[in-house]
């Protein structure tokens, strides 16, 4: 099976997501599992013999249980292979990083210029007659 097709499913990338958080047991996963897509246990073994099968994960057994964990292997592979089109996506966003940093700059509070027409006490610009200055 293709890195891809293995990746292609939602349940599995899930299981992957839980699995870089640390080695997890398949209870624990299973309970996520089917909680969050309503499908039976059964159907989360398999999903999880998919990622061993194709090296994406490792067991290893403790006790009674089995233990699950990222076999980051894959995952490199898959990574050399998206870093011959990351030249489509690094220069856009090379340059929405610099707008958005461009707008932040623009939008920083500006000292507010004097109204002349504002009563209030404190210093009024000298284009404001000398009758409304104070005194």
């Amino acid at each position: 099976m293709h890195a891809f097709d293995v990746l292609g499913d939602p349940v599995r990338r899930r299981i992957l997501e839980l699995l870089a958080e640390g080695e997890t047991t398949a209870g624990a996963i299973g309970a996520v599992i089917q909680r969050e897509f309503g499908i039976s246990q059964p159907a989360v073994s398999q999903h999880l013999k998919v990622l061993r099968d194709n090296g994406f994960a490792t067991v290893r057994p403790e006790g009674t249980r089995r233990l699950y964990a990222v076999d980051p292997r894959p995952l490199r592979d898959v990574d050399r292979w998206l870093d011959t089109f990351r030249r489509f996506w690094t220069p856009p966003l090379a340059a929405l990083a610099t707008e958005l940093a461009r707008g932040k700059r623009e939008r920083r509070p500006r000292a507010q210029a004097a109204d002349p027409h504002d009563d209030r006490p404190g210093e009024q610009p000298a284009d404001v007659p000398d009758d409304r200055r104070e005194p």
